[in-house]
């Protein structure tokens, strides 16, 4: 029997097997050559590079979230007496919240006096606040909670990987106040002075307590 007809002779097989094996010899060799070796956790294993929220806050602060809070800022006695009649319409308006469960932020501006400093707040006296309502200022060395981040309207959960990514960068933001709105404040002098400020401030569980996180924070005689 011609040995290309029929069943393959020995001799063609163990060609097929050599040719065969050789091109996977060389597929394995090009991959090789193409492939980067990282490690499982490591962020190029996931696709991203790594989140270093103290960059995206020092980026975003200047550039967004103080020229939107400055420019969409409301005077606090005219924002809260709204807030006060109809919560909800009140947040459909000027506010922004990220999700539906979660308290409305605001930007305001005002201008009171000075009172005295308890822990990391300034009691600021502003006539025309809803009866019973108390403002306060955070002076730091501590600056709390998500106003900054959440007031704009402009950074959302889904643009980050992790609740994690989302907290460290409001931490962040609530940094860069420290650095360029407070640090040449002398809290020990402010009492008595006419007090100036643009902020935010989320208007949660209590109502009686509006605190502002300043973005710009003037001191007058």
């Amino acid at each position: 029997m011609d040995p290309i007809d029929g069943a393959a002779s020995p001799w063609v097989r163990r060609r097929a097997r050599l040719v065969a094996a050789g091109s996977v010899l060389l597929l394995a060799a090009a991959i090789a050559g193409t492939t980067k070796v990282v490690d499982a956790g490591s962020a190029a294993a996931n696709g991203r590079v790594s989140f270093n929220a103290a960059d995206y806050a020092a980026q975003k602060y200047d550039s967004e979230v103080v020229p939107a809070i400055e420019k969409n800022s409301i005077p606090i006695t005219t924002l809260l007496a709204e807030i006060v009649k109809d919560p909800k319409a009140a947040g459909e308006k000027y506010g922004h919240r990220d999700g539906v469960t979660s308290p409305y932020a605001y930007a305001a501006a005002g201008t009171g006096v000075a009172g005295s400093v308890t822990g990391t707040l300034l009691s600021v006296e502003v006539k025309g606040l809803p009866d019973g309502v108390k403002l306060v200022v955070q002076i730091g060395p501590a600056i709390n909670g998500t106003a900054l981040r959440d007031g704009t309207g402009l950074i959302t959960f889904d643009q980050f990987l992790n609740q994690i990514e989302y907290a460290n960068a409001s931490t962040e933001l609530n940094n860069q106040v420290k650095k360029k709105v407070l640090a040449n404040v002398d809290v020990a002098t402010l009492a008595g002075k006419k007090i100036s400020f643009v902020g935010a401030f989320t208007y949660g569980s209590n109502t009686k307590l509006i605190q502002i996180t300043p973005v710009r924070l003037e001191v007058g005689s």
